[in-house]
């Protein structure tokens, strides 16, 4: 699972028609494109849009597939500045199990 569509796909899964985030989140990779969980209506809706978001995750393709391989740590990305949030820390965190799964 390492390009766009296939983690896009991954995570629509995962988050499914109600995800209880409640909110508009969005995993920005840079020149990779962008993925936007418009959680705040029912149906969950996941596209590779850019739109508005409550909560902004900046992270590269490579560490997001390191985060979901249990190879890199959440906190320790956030440390290191591998991953950014811009917004709501609180439904960033949230957004963690659906990552994993």
């Amino acid at each position: 699972m390492t390009d766009l569509a296939a983690i896009t796909q991954k995570i629509a899964s995962a988050v499914g028609e109600n995800s209880g985030l409640g909110k508009r989140i969005k995993l920005d990779f840079g020149d990779d494109g962008k993925i936007l969980i418009d959680a705040a209506n029912v149906p969950n809706v996941v596209s590779n849009d850019d739109g508005p978001a409550d909560t902004t995750v900046v992270v590269s393709l490579d560490n997001l597939i390191a985060l979901k391989q249990g190879q890199l740590d959440p906190m320790m990305a956030f440390m290191s500045g591998k991953l950014k949030v811009l917004g709501d820390m609180g439904i960033a965190q949230k957004l963690i199990p659906l990552l994993k799964g």
